[in-house]
């Protein structure tokens, strides 16, 4: 589903920040910051899900964490529900917490492996004291239920199921307090090919049935046009590129989105596509390139005339936004787009 433009947005990203300290010396004093997060703005709308998509390093898990808060950004604003939570305390988001819940990416680490299915999964609605004991142990049943696991499985430990199937309970555990929205961090990527499908049609069922937000962090764009409708690039900290789905695969901008797309197998062994093979090393979040971080990258001849310059995003065509980057655009595009 999604956003309805004369809707207000449930979540709200503005110039998100997030720097993480480096120290040294004898001193063991800060010596510099590693950029993790270097000005995102994005929305969700309720209903939607927008997919984050990126190579590893790029700062994709740490967007999600701050959202959250597990993670107090260094600056920028998260607007949830209409409310500014980003230096909330911990008391005053304890109620929202019910609302914006999240999936990690490996189910084995993040499942405590002391504790029983139906303790997991009750675990949430104990801490928000939410029902009694026999409520509570009507709802686990409901979320295996919602998520296609046996009844049964509520008397086992996580470490009697395969991946797919603890990810599935880490689902029911997200769910268990009717969230809004859920930053899923790379769900699928711990499971093998065989299972991931069965777990996004999951998730797409599940958006369906409870009206579901995602925001669906991945590294793989075959994964993301699955279940998303739209799609974020990001690349050293900062987006390159957020389109609608089925736009960003059939009329990407940015250089660096042809190139993860490039990468993306196709299923038909008569269809080839050229393979745009990335080129030279990314750039150090502890010092990143005054100017076009991709430009740098491949060494493209632009890269100078691109320090000091505005390379935030422009609306290049209605709802496709892109970076204003003379390195990473075609002739016709970087026409257009230093116009607006």
């Amino acid at each position: 589903m999604a956003q309805n433009e004369q809707e207000e947005p449930l979540l709200e990203v503005h110039d998100l920040q997030m720097y993480f300290p480096v120290r040294g010396g004898v001193m063991f004093k800060k010596i510099g910051d590693v950029k993790a997060v270097d000005g995102v703005s994005l929305s969700i709308g309720r209903g939607e899900s927008l997919g984050l998509v990126g190579e590893s390093g790029c700062g994709k898990s740490t967007v999600g964490k701050c959202l959250v808060r597990l993670l107090k950004p260094t600056d920028g604003k998260v607007i949830f529900k209409e409310m500014d939570i980003t230096e909330m305390s911990q008391r005053r988001l304890r109620p929202l917490r019910q609302d914006i819940q999240m999936v990690f990416q490996d189910p084995v680490e993040s499942l405590d492996a002391r504790l029983s299915v139906g303790e997991l999964i009750a675990e949430p609605l104990q801490i928000h004291r939410v029902g009694s004991r026999s409520s509570r142990r009507e709802r686990v049943y409901e979320l295996l239920d919602q998520v296609r696991m046996p009844r049964s499985a509520v008397e086992k430990f996580p470490f009697e199921f395969s991946g797919g199937q603890r990810q599935r309970i880490g689902i029911a555990r997200s769910l268990a307090l009717n969230p809004e929205l859920l930053i899923l961090d790379e769900p699928v990527s711990a499971l093998d090919v065989s299972v991931q499908s069965q777990v996004l049609n999951l998730l797409v069922e599940l958006q369906r049935e409870l009206g579901l937000s995602y925001l669906f962090i991945a590294h793989d764009l075959a994964v993301v046009k699955h279940i998303s409708d739209r799609v974020a690039v990001m690349y050293l900290g900062k987006l390159v590129e957020v389109a609608g789905a089925d736009e960003i695969y059939h009329n990407p901008r940015h250089a660096y989105t042809k190139a993860l797309l490039s990468a993306v197998p196709i299923p038909d062994p008569t269809v080839k596509r050229e393979r745009k093979a990335l080129v030279g090393d990314v750039p150090s979040p502890i010092d990143p390139p005054a100017g076009s971080a991709f430009g740098h990258r491949i060494s493209h001849p632009k890269y100078e005339e691109s320090i000091g310059m505005d390379l935030g995003l422009v609306e290049i065509e209605r709802d496709h936004w892109v970076a204003r980057d003379p390195c990473c655009l075609t002739s016709e595009d970087w026409g257009r787009v230093r116009m607006l």
